[in-house]
């Protein structure tokens, strides 16, 4: 067992203990964040996961030469050509903004806090609420009429997007142990799903500035996940509800991974706490990163021609960065720890650089958009909306307002109207 747990070790665990990036410090509760300075951070988390959203999807779940080959190096948003799908776009070849269910997950939840009475939020309630969302969709097809087919298949997608979490949700409301015990061990297979990632930066949101609430809200809610998933999900949590503290750094939001734990993951037998030695693996790849220089560098070595806008340093430091994290790759892009060791490798690669980090994870490939989402939460809520890419800001609220149904603005106004 020990042999096979540590493949996710690059070092020996005391090595990797000693090689930090920068050092632990205490993530910090705030009670000083404005009303203002909320409404700037919780529409920076709705826009920037909407960024790195839309960044992805183009390419999601692409190899990396393909990304290269249509695409060159990806840095900003582009249209896409690609069919839609349940958990995917909704909309064919949707413009530059468009965006898939890593957006749709937010709205959604964001709904869902507005009818709770904060800081408490029900798990009971969220299953309510995605069950009716899902009926909805069912009634909706229900009524479709006329001849053609496209309507139907709209509706169809439509439904299906939450159907694997309604037949979780509804024994979960119902307190049918057996039953939610089932449907849970099926959900998407029995894979350790990026589930409850699709919706914890905006229950960090829900309580700005206290990550440990964060963490016992998220880990609540995260009852599609499993086994350490339920961890990763409440740790999400947690560092964007860090990131809400108006004196937050890069630092106090990633030691969320470490003074953050009421359930003892850090305790568990034999395997300790997953989610951190991810964490430490990260930080492990991001030491190596900022310390190669030039001198390290093959001789004649060379840029690729999609990549000429970066520095040959840049450029191998990124190569060298996605080489270790190709090691670690779990079956599934879309595992919950594989979508969490790339947001955290980016961030501490880049220094909480909003473009650089988010190019990173989309160029990486695998999961891109679900990682750049991720990513874009945390990095949106720590820098605020004023300090995102304008044009890509202006993009993702646009699209999402006119081609998707999402007003991101309005849901950040409300949010703030409810805390406030």
């Amino acid at each position: 067992m020990i042999d096979f747990l540590s493949r996710y070790w690059r070092v020996p665990i005391l090595a990797s203990v000693m090689l930090v990036c920068s050092p632990i410090v205490e993530a910090q509760t705030t009670n000083g964040l404005s009303k203002q300075q909320y409404y700037n951070k919780v529409l920076g988390l709705l826009v920037g996961s909407a960024i790195g959203d839309a960044m992805g999807a183009p390419t999601e779940m692409w190899p990396r030469r393909d990304i290269e080959v249509e695409y060159g190096r990806v840095y900003k948003l582009d249209s896409m050509v690609r069919a839609p799908s349940p958990e995917g776009t909704w909309k064919y070849n949707l413009p530059a903004g468009g965006t898939t269910d890593d957006t749709r997950w937010k709205k959604l939840t964001s709904e869902y806090i507005l009818t709770q009475k904060l800081p408490q939020l029900a798990p009971q309630a969220f299953a309510d609420h995605i069950i009716r969302q899902y009926q909805s969709d069912i009634k909706n097809l229900k009524n479709t009429e006329g001849f053609d087919p496209e309507p139907y298949e709209e509706a169809i997608m439509r439904m299906a997007w939450l159907q694997e979490w309604a037949k979780v949700a509804k024994p979960f409301r119902e307190n049918n142990l057996k039953e939610y015990a089932d449907a849970l061990s099926r959900f998407y297979g029995g894979e350790m799903v990026c589930a409850g990632l699709l919706y914890a930066p905006v229950v960090g949101a829900a309580v700005p500035g206290d990550p440990a609430l964060a963490y016992a809200q998220a880990y609540d809610l995260s009852f599609f996940d499993i086994g350490y998933a339920r961890d990763i999900t409440a740790l999400a949590a947690g560092m964007t509800s860090a990131a809400f503290d108006p004196k937050a750094t890069p630092e106090s939001i990633m030691s969320v991974n470490r003074t953050v734990d009421p359930k003892g993951y850090f305790r568990s037998r034999l395997v300790g706490r997953r989610a951190y030695a991810f964490y430490q693996t990260a930080r492990n790849i991001a030491y190596d990163f900022h310390q190669t220089q030039l001198t390290d560098l093959p001789d004649s070595y060379t840029v690729p021609q999609a990549w000429k806008s970066l520095t040959p340093l840049e450029h191998y430091r990124i190569t060298q960065a996605f080489a270790q994290l190709d090691k670690l790759n779990e079956d599934l892009p879309f595992h919950a720890a594989e979508i969490m060791l790339i947001t955290e490798t980016a961030l501490l690669c880049h220094d909480f650089d909003f473009e650089k980090s988010l190019a990173f994870i989309i160029n990486y490939g695998r999961d891109n958009d679900t990682v750049g989402a991720v990513a874009g939460a945390i990095l949106g809520a720590y820098w605020g909306a004023d300090k995102l890419p304008a044009r890509s800001s202006k993009l993702v609220k646009d699209v999402a307002k006119s081609e998707l149904g999402i007003d991101l603005e309005k849901l950040a106004q409300q949010m703030t109207d409810k805390l406030y």
